[in-house]
């Protein structure tokens, strides 16, 4: 297996597994917004950045997407490591920890002290491993639609 950032010959395998993702989360954000997000996450720009896991036959199976971001806590930001998906037919390997722990390899290249991430409640066995790779805080989110 290897990690490495995205790249723009990427898109066809990025939006298979992308459609698997918001598959999984029950949502569809639309053309345009796929379209821009592929766009930052390739480039690098907005403060975001893209992972993606490629197995011994150089398929992509796997993503972390994250974004870097000030803080009014910390001098040189946070890092969201805001979507993390791994192809159903390679779970139950070390895709997902290894696409997380590039990550924070990423962002300690850039000075960033912390890295986090959100899950559903119900994700058990995505949470089986977050539990092994970060702690689990007290804070609770609450949104508001704008």
């Amino acid at each position: 297996m290897t990690i490495r950032e995205l790249r723009a010959d990427d898109h066809d395998a990025w939006m298979e597994l992308w459609t698997g993702y918001l598959s999984f989360y029950r949502t569809d954000i639309g053309d345009e917004l796929t379209a821009t997000t592929f766009d930052r996450l390739y480039q690098a720009s907005d403060g975001m950045f893209a992972l993606v896991a490629l197995d011994d036959h150089s398929r992509l199976v796997g993503f972390a997407h994250s974004v870097i971001h000030p803080s009014t806590w910390a001098v040189h930001g946070y890092c969201y490591l805001e979507d993390l998906f791994v192809a159903p037919g390679a779970r139950g390997s070390s895709i997902a920890r290894e696409l997380i722990e590039a990550t924070v390899a990423h962002a300690r290249e850039r000075s960033v002290k912390r890295v986090y991430w959100h899950t559903q409640q119900f994700n058990g066995p995505a949470r089986s491993l977050y539990d092994t790779v970060g702690h689990l805080t007290s804070m609770v989110v609450y949104e508001r639609t704008v």
